[in-house]
C-alpha cells in the first residue's frame, strides 16, 4: 500500500507540473506565438490563459501594440575624421496582429533588431554620407526625423508588411567641443544679424505706421475739405435757387403791376376818350369859371406883368387859343398865364366876350 501511495504521489506531481507547464497567460497588447520542437507553429493566441503540450510546446509573447524601440549611444562619422554621437534614438512602432506570424517567421521574435536597429544605422549613414556636418547639425537637422520615418517605412512596407513606424525623434548630435563652440559662436553672430534684421524691419513696420498716419490724416483733411466744400457748394445753390426764385417773384409782381398799371392806363384812356365830348369839355369849362374867387368886368383886359426880383427884369406869359367848339353865346376867349415868381404864385387869366360882356379871371 506504501508504494502504491508513493506511485500515486509521483503521478500526482507529474500531472501537477505538466498542468502548470501546459498553462500559460498571454498578456493585453500581445500575441502568442508557439515552437514545438525548434519550429514555428502557424497557430497564435490572443490575451488570455491557454493550454498547450507541456515540455515539447514554447511559446514566446510578441507585442503588437504600440511600443518605443530606443537606440542609445549611436555613433557616426564624416568623411573629414569629425566623429559625432546620438544620446538617444527612439522609433516609435506597432506590429499588426495579422502579421506576427509572418514577421516572425521571416525574422524571428526579436525582429525590431534587425528591422529597426539595423536599418536606422544604416539609414542615417546614407543620410550624413550625402550632407555635410553643417547640414547634419544646424540646416538640416529639424528634416532628420522626417525623413527617416519615411525610409524605414518605405523599407519595411516591402520587407515587413504589417510593422507599422509611426515617429522618429532624433536627439541633437553631440559634435566635439573646438566644432561646437565655433557653431556657437556663428549661432551668436546669427542671432545679432536676426536682431538686426528684426530691428530693421521694427523701423521699416514704425516708419510704414508713420506714413500710413499721415496718408490716413491727409485723406481725413481732403474729406473734410471735400464736404465743406461740397456744403458750401450746396449753399450756394440753395442762395442761387433762393434768389432765382425771388427774381422770378419780383419779375411777377413787377409784370402784374405793370399790366394792372398798363390796364388801368387804357381802361382810363378808353373813359377819358370816352368823356370829351363836346358838352363834358363845356362843363368843365364853367366848373373851372365857378371856381375862380375874382371876376373882373371890362372891355379891355389889361397887360399883366410879373417881377422877377432885383435884376429888375419881368416875363409876360400871353396865351392865346381858339375855341374848339364854341357855343352860340362865347364867340372867343383867350387864356393868359402869368407866374410871380418872386411871390411863387401863378395867376390863371382867362378872357372871354360873349356879346357885351368880358369876363376876366384872375
Amino acid at each position: 500500500m506504501a508504494q502504491w501511495g508513493a506511485i500515486f504521489s509521483i503521478v500526482a506531481a507529474l500531472g501537477g507540473a505538466a498542468l502548470l507547464a501546459s498553462v500559460h497567460k498571454i498578456d493585453e497588447g500581445h500575441t502568442g506565438v508557439y515552437y514545438r520542437g525548434g519550429a514555428l507553429l502557424t497557430t497564435t493566441s490572443g490575451p488570455g490563459f491557454h493550454l498547450m503540450l507541456p515540455f515539447i510546446t514554447t511559446y514566446k509573447s510578441v507585442q503588437v501594440r504600440s511600443q518605443t524601440t530606443m537606440i542609445i549611444l549611436y555613433f557616426l562619422s564624416f568623411s573629414g575624421g569629425v566623429m559625432i554621437y546620438f544620446d538617444r534614438i527612439e522609433v516609435v512602432n506597432y506590429l499588426v496582429p495579422s502579421a506576427v506570424y509572418d514577421i516572425v517567421r521571416n525574422f524571428t521574435a526579436d525582429y525590431d533588431k534587425a528591422l529597426i536597429f539595423n536599418k536606422v544605422h544604416h539609414e542615417l549613414n546614407q543620410f550624413c554620407s550625402v550632407h555635410s556636418l553643417q547640414e547634419v547639425y544646424i540646416g538640416l537637422f529639424d528634416q532628420i526625423d522626417e525623413n527617416l520615418k519615411l525610409t524605414l517605412q518605405e523599407d519595411l512596407t516591402a520587407m515587413a508588411p504589417g510593422l507599422i513606424i509611426q515617429a522618429v525623434r532624433v536627439t541633437k548630435p553631440n559634435i566635439p567641443e573646438s566644432i561646437r563652440r565655433n557653431y556657437e559662436l556663428m549661432e551668436s553672430e546669427k542671432t545679432k544679424l536676426l536682431i538686426s534684421q528684426q530691428t530693421q524691419k521694427v523701423v521699416e513696420k514704425e516708419a510704414e505706421t508713420e506714413r500710413i498716419k499721415a496718408v490716413i490724416e491727409a485723406e481725413k483733411v481732403a474729406q473734410v475739405a471735400e464736404i465743406k466744400f461740397g456744403q458750401k457748394v450746396m449753399e450756394k445753390e440753395t442762395e442761387k435757387k433762393i434768389s432765382e426764385i425771388e427774381d422770378s417773384a419780383f419779375l411777377a409782381r413787377q409784370r402784374a403791376k405793370a399790366d394792372a398799371e398798363f390796364y388801368t392806363a387804357q381802361r382810363t384812356a378808353e373813359a377819358n376818350k370816352l368823356k370829351l365830348t363836346p358838352e363834358y369839355l363845356q362843363l368843365m369849362k364853367y366848373k373851372a369859371v365857378a371856381a375862380n374867387s375874382k371876376i373882373y368886368f371890362g372891355n379891355d383886359i389889361p397887360n399883366m406883368f410879373v417881377d422877377s426880383g432885383s435884376a429888375g427884369s419881368s416875363i409876360k406869359l400871353r396865351t392865346e387859343a381858339k375855341a374848339v367848339n364854341p357855343s352860340k353865346h362865347l364867340t372867343s376867349y383867350k387864356l393868359m398865364i402869368q407866374k410871380d415868381f418872386r411871390k411863387k404864385e401863378a395867376v390863371l387869366i382867362l378872357y372871354y366876350s360873349v356879346e357885351a360882356v368880358q369876363v376876366l379871371l384872375v
